[in-house]
């Protein structure tokens, strides 16, 4: 049996990538950052160690509003390509709709529950956590313990 192998490229095809094994994790994320970030109701991420991912072409840009959270994206499209968190070492999430066939990544939980829009229903019957749906290093705190103070709200 092969090795399982998946594309991912963003909106405008410079940013292209390959990922070679099987991701570890895949969730629906209802958090508001991410939702902010994405500028979707909510978010699917496909977790993969980074040493699964390889970059093809391109250069992913990166930004980061929550300390120890990095986010990547396409600076010709703005196509939103992952994030890694200090906080849940050696793993790398990437946003569905980075991969070139995402219905092969069926989620498994929902993640920030608490947090999803009203008008979003599902009846999947997957678990419905009301936080992070990974183990994380209690040192580094969550992102919403590690936001900027001084942000102000417009």
């Amino acid at each position: 049996m092969s090795e399982r192998v998946e594309t991912c490229s963003c909106f405008c095809g410079d940013i292209t990538a390959e990922l070679k094994g099987e991701p570890f994790w895949i969730n629906y994320d209802h958090d508001d950052d991410c939702r902010k970030a994405i500028g979707s109701p909510l978010n699917v991420w496909v977790g993969y160690r980074p040493s699964q991912f390889r970059l093809v072409s391109g250069e992913l840009r990166t930004f980061s509003k929550t300390p120890g959270v990095v986010r990547s994206f396409c600076g010709r499209c703005g196509t939103s390509i992952g994030y890694e968190d200090v906080g849940i070492a050696d793993e790398l999430y990437l946003t569905i709709g980075f991969f070139d066939q995402p219905e092969r990544f069926p989620p498994t939980v929902h993640g920030y529950w608490s947090m999803h829009l009203p008008w979003v229903t599902f009846g999947d019957g997957l678990d419905k956590k009301d936080t992070y749906t990974r183990d994380r290093d209690p040192a580094t705190g969550t992102p919403a313990d590690r936001k900027p103070k001084n942000v102000a709200k417009k």
